[in-house]
């Protein structure tokens, strides 16, 4: 793991693989950690790809910001990340609101994205409804902290199925929700809030683009995936059977397969 700091905060990070391999950023979704990618990063490294991996600030081991912290902050402290590395473009992924910060590195920085990674996300502006869903659920965390609420979506981050047939993973998946820090989760809820409408930035895409979906997928089902498809004619389009929301973690075999394919055939050919 290693440091740096971006506008006054510390992100931790791993990057490992070669140094000299095709780059990808791989950005965990709330209320998560880096540690989410770990069978990705192996395998990225394995190929000979460079996986870099961060906490998000107010999220793993990274510093804490209370308020309010929108994507586009993520998105800078990310673009900050990839000049602290020195890489000009990189392979750009995320899940559930990591795939939203992605599409905000699209938006705000298309010029350092090399290719796209969506898994499990979606596109549009936030509804009113789902605003001040967002915003209760951060004064609820404050409030309670996290424990309860892991308890609460285990069974919906994971298809629920797995949740008893993969304890390993259902255990992991709850130490890193019950491991953030309230105060990050609620800044990155009030943030997310306030997201744009990335319909129209996708639509622009003319870099590669994967999308990944779990088949049994709650919060973001395959209609959402297929709308992103729609936007994004040429994408790639994948949908894991037996996961739910984190197809990476649930059936990190057939993710990955899907990812070292989508780099092999349409990332390195463009290189």
């Amino acid at each position: 793991m290693t440091s740096m700091t971006a506008r006054g905060t510390t992100l931790h990070y791993d990057d490992t693989g070669s140094s000299t391999g095709l780059p990808v950023l791989l950005i965990h979704g709330h209320p998560f950690n880096r540690t989410l990618w770990a069978p990705q990063a192996e395998a990225l490294a394995a190929a000979g790809h460079r996986a870099i991996t961060p906490d998000l600030r107010g999220y793993g081991d990274s510093g804490v910001e209370a308020g309010t912290v929108y994507l586009a902050d993520f998105a800078d402290d990310l673009v900050g990340l990839l000049d602290h590395l020195d890489i000009d473009r990189a392979v750009v992924g995320g899940v559930s609101m990591g795939g939203q910060i992605a599409m905000e590195v699209q938006r705000g920085h298309a010029d350092r994205v090399r290719a796209l990674v969506l898994s499990d996300t979606s596109a549009p502006a936030e509804t009113d409804d789902g605003r001040a869903f967002r915003n209760r659920l951060a004064d609820r965390l404050l409030a309670e902290g996290m424990d309860r609420y892991a308890d609460e979506v285990i069974g919906k981050m994971l298809a629920d199925y797995n949740v008893t047939a993969m304890p390993e993973v259902a255990a992991h998946v709850l130490r890193m929700m019950r491991a953030t820090d309230p105060r990050g989760a609620a800044a990155a809820l009030r943030g997310r809030a306030e997201r744009p409408d990335y319909r129209d930035t996708l639509a622009a895409v003319r870099s590669p683009v994967l999308i990944v979906v779990g088949a049994d997928d709650f919060y973001t089902p395959v209609a959402d995936a297929e709308a992103i498809r729609a936007l994004v004619p040429h994408a790639v389009l994948t949908v894991v059977d037996g996961a739910g929301h984190l197809p990476g973690a649930e059936q990190p075999g057939r993710f990955n397969t899907a990812l070292l394919d989508f780099l092999a055939t349409q990332v390195a050919a463009r290189t």
